[in-house]
């Protein structure tokens, strides 16, 4: 069954077998979902034996742990060898106390620990060895090397501040930390700083270093300062442990790149960096293409390419010119679709609010109706007096919908106002552009 138009799975009666775990969530995280898939696990917090059976599930089998848990291919090895759902059910039926719950399952996670640790490392292995590097980030394995578990931007911030700290700090790769030797900030103290990283623990005597630290800010502003003459560049795609296909499926692996920065001022200041690569061959790269080349190690085999870069700077201009271009359309077509969200939204929104607030009218005047229906049926004086209290308070909630109706108008109009001034801010719109840098790229 196709569940992926659902994006939440509620297991209010955890199976004890990961497979059928696996199975109704498969129901929703399928090719194609396109939210985030929750998985909210219902628990007798009072039954020692539900509470292991979660703990294997998530921290042994993996199940609830990103994109990549244990897939059917490593439960099937494992089950093979040990009937898994047919021990918890004997745990269930035997153990009574909590010591032997505990002791039970204590066994039972010995036995599986190893063939399912083997199996997970086997498998990542050769998802390592068959995909490519955009597919490892995409199911967030957990790999061995700390720099390897950081995601895209923390990579690139940690090789920035590498290359603008080398005169003051000793780096430690394998702990991403530092030693700052000396400070190029007055407010900025010497000593020792981790990179911050999720789920892992700093220590006592570091200091956290992050993007928005004084320290990391200057790294991020000195660096985008930078001189980038026209620059020959090799970029080593030899030495790159992870695939990559398409820079490796490349006919002709040399030409030239350009990086220019785009910026538009349409409903908000955005920014986009825009790539134009073309091969010596002519063959025009992607901006997938150019992005993964700046994940390899590179080196700089001239620093200044003053002629042949003017010459090249002009051959590349009318592409660079229609790139951007093409950048700009989309974006302006993006925002045009924003604003079409948005009108559809406000007049749906508008729709409700009178809609609810006319149906309250209408319910206050049936009931009122009624009220005074009762107050003619009315046999004794101090029921005449109950009917005409009732009368008169809802007279006065009618008098409040009244207003209320008008509040919802004026609280449309309002939204009416600042959706054509966004539309007329789109009208008024601006872009400039700004030349980054250029190299002379070279696989090798």
């Amino acid at each position: 069954m196709n569940l992926q138009f659902c994006s939440l799975v509620v297991n209010y009666d955890l199976p004890w077998n990961p497979q059928r775990v696996e199975q109704r969530i498969g129901r929703c995280h399928r090719y194609g979902q396109k939210f985030d898939v929750v998985v909210i696990n219902f628990l007798n917090q009072k039954n020692g034996a539900d509470r292991r059976v979660l703990e294997l599930l998530s921290e042994k089998f993996h199940l609830f742990d990103g994109l990549f848990g244990a897939s059917d291919e490593v439960l099937g090895r494992i089950e093979s060898g040990v009937d898994f759902e047919k021990r918890i059910a004997a745990i269930y039926d035997t153990c009574r106390s909590q010591a032997q719950i505990e002791q039970a399952f204590n066994d039972l996670q010995k036995e599986l620990e190893e063939s399912i640790n083997r199996r997970m490392q086997e498998t990542q292995e050769k998802l390592l060895e068959h995909f490519d590097a955009q597919i490892h980030d995409l199911l967030k394995i957990q790999r061995e090397r700390a720099e390897q578990q950081l995601d895209r931007v923390s990579r690139l911030f940690w090789q920035l501040t590498r290359h603008q700290l080398s005169p003051f700090a000793t780096f430690d790769e394998s702990r991403l930390a530092f030693e700052l030797n000396e400070s190029p900030l007055t407010k900025v103290p010497t000593g020792s700083y981790e990179l911050i990283r999720k789920g892992e623990k700093p220590s006592d005597h570091a200091h956290l270093y992050r993007l928005s630290h004084p320290l990391g800010e200057y790294v991020l502003d000195t660096g985008r300062r930078l001189e980038t003459p026209v620059t020959e560049m090799v970029f080593k795609l030899s030495d790159h442990e992870a695939k990559l296909s398409a820079l490796q499926n490349l006919p002709e692996k040399s030409g030239w790149l350009e990086l220019n920065l785009l910026e538009l001022q349409s409903f908000q200041r955005e920014e986009h960096l825009v790539f134009t690569a073309v091969t010596d061959d002519g063959q025009l790269l992607d901006e997938e293409q150019c992005e993964l080349i700046f994940r390899l190690q590179g080196e700089v085999l001239s620093n200044d390419l003053g002629g042949p870069g003017q010459q090249a700077g002009r051959q590349l201009s009318e592409t660079v010119t229609r790139q951007l271009d093409a950048r700009l359309s989309r974006l302006l077509d993006e925002n045009n679709e924003y604003f079409q969200r948005e009108r559809t939204k406000l007049e749906a929104w508008a729709d409700d609010q009178l809609l609810s607030a006319e149906q309250k009218l209408e319910d206050a005047k049936t009931q009122i109706k009624e009220a005074k229906r009762q107050s003619r049926l009315a046999e004794s004086v101090e029921d005449q007096k109950h009917a005409q209290e009732e009368i008169k308070r809802l007279s006065k909630l009618q008098r409040r919908q009244r207003q209320e109706i008008f509040d919802v108008e004026d609280e449309i109009e309002a939204r009416r106002d600042a959706l054509i001034d966004a539309l007329e801010r789109q009208m008024h719109q601006s872009s400039s552009t700004h030349h980054l840098f250029r190299i002379r790229w070279r696989l090798a």
